[in-house]
């Protein structure tokens, strides 16, 4: 897999993350900010791998 394509790759999985967290929130709070943090950790990963 080509540099460009898992770095969009990670950072849909982010975002498909953050909206999970965003709509969890008011239900499930401990569920959101796993979320959360996963997205964080895959924005993460997307930032490191061009690195």
């Amino acid at each position: 897999m080509s540099e460009d394509v898992a770095m969009i790759a990670l950072l849909a999985l982010a975002g498909f993350l953050y909206g999970g967290a965003y709509s969890t929130w008011k239900t499930a709070r401990p569920l959101a900010i796993a979320l959360g943090v996963a997205g964080v950790l895959a924005t993460a990963g997307a930032v490191l791998y061009l690195l």
